[in-house]
């Protein structure tokens, strides 16, 4: 992105519409109110400025390729909680906020918004739950089964009988939440919003597009490499 200094809000945004997120987790206008500078919107916000700056600047910034599948199972973990789970946990209230807004406003004409705005909700609510589960009853019994291995000590069955069990309900509910997101994409046009959208409206569709990006990679590293060997250590017990 550009520099900023002397840029409006509504110029910056209009640049780069990530950038909306950014002024909306700080409180800032960027829509109707957009047309006063950065600074002057700092003022306002008694926010610093040059954080404000950088956060702006690396909105574009490209996450790191990693060799995922050669980290030891709890550090994929730990790292699946606190960049995925702390993403969506972080990033469902402000598409709610974007999707009930451009809902209200817009849905009388983009009647596709109601529809994008009921199922984000649900979606919402499913990851919500999902989270937790994975937080309190599947992660911890992985984290188990290695502490065990290293011990050399024995496994006692849980309550759920085999890891197989969360597991199949884990990528059940992936699916689900996939097939939403699916249909989401679809009423969206691939995340195309309308030439006349104002700046809410794009925002929205660049944040689920987002949110739909990172929850692919989210469920490849469950799916594909956590859940494989989490099966493969269990057997190595019996």
């Amino acid at each position: 992105m550009n520099l900023i200094e002397n840029k409006t809000v509504a110029e910056v945004v209009a640049e780069n519409i990530k950038t909306a997120h950014v002024f909306k987790k700080h409180g800032i206008d960027f829509c109707c109110g957009g047309g006063i500078t950065i600074e002057k919107a700092c003022e306002r916000k008694a926010l610093d400025y040059e954080i404000l700056k950088n956060e702006l600047l690396q909105v574009d910034d490209a996450p790191k390729a990693y060799d995922y599948n050669s980290w030891n199972l709890d550090f994929l973990i730990d790292h699946i909680i606190n960049i995925h789970h702390t993403y969506v946990e972080e990033s469902i209230p402000l598409i709610l906020q974007y999707s009930n807004r451009v809902a209200e406003v817009h849905g009388h004409h983009y009647t596709e918004v109601v529809k994008i705005n009921q199922l984000f909700t649900e979606v919402a609510n499913e990851l919500a739950a999902h989270l937790k589960k994975e937080e309190l009853v599947l992660f911890p019994y992985i984290k188990k089964l290695l502490k065990l291995k290293s011990e050399g000590a024995q496994l006692e069955t849980p309550s759920f009988g085999t890891v197989k069990n969360p597991i199949h309900m884990m990528e059940e509910e992936h699916e689900s939440a996939g097939d939403i997101f699916k249909t989401i994409a679809d009423l969206t046009n691939n995340y195309t919003p309308p030439e006349s959208a104002c700046n809410t409206f794009r925002a929205l569709y660049a944040k689920l597009e987002e949110f739909e990006q990172d929850l692919h990679q989210h469920i490849h590293l469950e799916n594909n490499i956590l859940h494989t060997k989490a099966k493969q250590l269990e057997l190595s017990f019996l």
